[in-house]
């Protein structure tokens, strides 16, 4: 639905329609032709594609007939993922092309740009911290085990030495803990890589380890470039949140991966034409509501004995992805969606 008109509105983050006096519709860039599938109407009018009781068709006719400029806020209106809260803007023009020109901006993009951005700038904190608290404690902790496991040779009893041995056990564990939350400083090995062979490494791995009550389903879209990442890195994010159902649901539900493409879209205020879409769904219990907003943060966990590691170590790959990872959850249905831009590299260099 191009037109040479309107030519500079298709690179505009918002979803622009321009229409007739009569409501057909002339003009629609990118984002409204992905936001609402607007390819699918035989028909292009206002009404056709939004129904007639829709609050920007109204918008839409008063703005025509009163020849004014109508702003509204907090509108509920349907799109291809749902329904969703936006802001319109319906502002007549004189063109030969078009009579009005509907601006329409999505409300919940701007405030995951503002979780984005909050998120990103905790995780730096954290990883600051971690990493400095790490190092501060790796060198104590092999002197208590040195010392441990020095102390064991002195020890005339036997039964003595399994305490020591307590000691030597529990300062690995803690080492190994450490080792982990320093993992992700590495920086990512890029080659080329097909994401489902990633994801088939993932699911091969998950039904290997839970053989029995659990299914993993695909819905892969097979047409997808190819990226440019850390494949190790992306098998690991993936792994993660994978596990992280599987221990929701005690081993025992069905799990789905889903790939799609993702059309203009803007991570970590970067616009993109092109991003990979991973949607990783489970039909488990659900996110506890205390943990939502700190879901990512290292050393977080709703399990018990759980360490938080491993959303966390999942965010941190996606992020050095220039990707997002968000999540949505109910009882019954919790689904991470990862996005990772195709060409970000080349848009760094």
């Amino acid at each position: 639905m191009s037109h040479p008109a309107f030519a500079g509105l298709d690179f505009l983050d918002a979803a622009v329609i321009a229409t007739d006096q009569d409501g057909r519709i002339c003009y629609a860039n990118p984002t409204a032709v992905s936001l609402f599938n607007l390819r699918a109407l035989e028909l292009p009018h206002l009404v056709h594609c939004f129904g007639e009781l829709s609050p920007i068709v109204s918008a839409a006719q008063a703005a025509l007939q009163q020849n004014i400029s109508i702003t509204e806020h907090e509108l509920v209106v349907p799109g291809v993922e749902g329904d969703m809260y936006v802001t319109l803007e319906a502002t007549p023009i004189e063109s030969p092309a078009a009579s009005l020109l509907l601006e329409i901006r999505r409300i919940d993009q701007q405030r995951r740009i503002v979780n984005e951005e909050r998120l990103q700038a905790q995780q730096q904190a954290n990883r600051e911290l971690i990493r400095n608290l790490a190092h501060e404690i790796k060198n104590p902790l092999g002197g208590i085990r040195g010392a441990a496991q020095l102390l064991a040779h002195e020890l005339p009893d036997p039964q003595l030495k399994e305490y020591t041995q307590v000691i030597v056990d529990e300062a690995l564990r803690l080492q190994s803990l450490l080792d982990r939350l320093l993992t992700p400083h590495r920086l990512p090995q890029l080659k080329e890589l097909n994401i489902h062979e990633v994801l088939e490494r993932v699911r091969s791995l998950v039904l290997a380890e839970t053989p029995n009550g659990l299914a993993v389903k695909r819905d892969y879209d097979t047409s997808l470039p190819s990226l440019i990442a850390d494949k190790e890195q992306l098998i690991q994010s993936a792994l993660n949140i994978v596990r992280n159902a599987i221990q929701a649901m005690s081993g025992i539900g069905e799990i789905q991966l889903r790939t799609r493409i993702a059309r203009q879209v803007t991570l970590n205020r970067r616009r993109y034409p092109l991003a990979l879409k991973i949607e990783i769904t489970d039909n488990g219990p659900g996110i506890p509501e205390h943990l939502t907003e700190t879901l990512f943060y290292p050393l977080v966990s709703g399990r018990p004995g759980g360490t938080g590691i491993g959303l966390h170590l999942a965010h941190t790959y996606v992020a050095q992805h220039h990707g997002t990872i968000e999540f949505d959850s109910r009882p019954g249905q919790t689904t991470f969606t990862i996005l990772l831009p195709l060409n970000a590299w080349q848009k760094q260099d």
